[in-house]
């Protein structure tokens, strides 16, 4: 299988403006309990376990390279988790 869905996967907090991320869920409810609790603001994104979002998305064919810089380290560093996350304003979602 090499569908996303089918991956195991963990629901990781990163705040507003922030470099690392603070909190990880196994579920979205976990996640969302935790940041209304806490009134925090910041995103709460779907990661796969066991292997890079960017791998993933190539390999599905979610993204295709296309630019010089697509593939360097850099690139692969700051490649996000894709459509699957949650927007948080004061602990309420957007």
């Amino acid at each position: 299988m090499n569908d996303i869905s089918s991956h195991e996967h963990v629901w990781i907090f990163h705040g507003q403006g922030t470099q690392f991320a603070s909190a990880v869920f196994a579920s979205t409810d976990d996640g969302l309990a935790w940041a209304a609790r806490h009134r925090v603001t910041g995103i709460l994104s779907r990661y796969p376990v066991g292997d890079g979002c960017y791998d993933i998305a190539v390999r599905e064919g979610q993204f295709r390279p296309s630019k010089d810089h697509h593939g360097t380290p850099e690139h692969i560093a700051r490649f996000g988790p894709g459509p699957h996350h949650v927007h948080i304003t004061d602990g309420a979602t957007d």
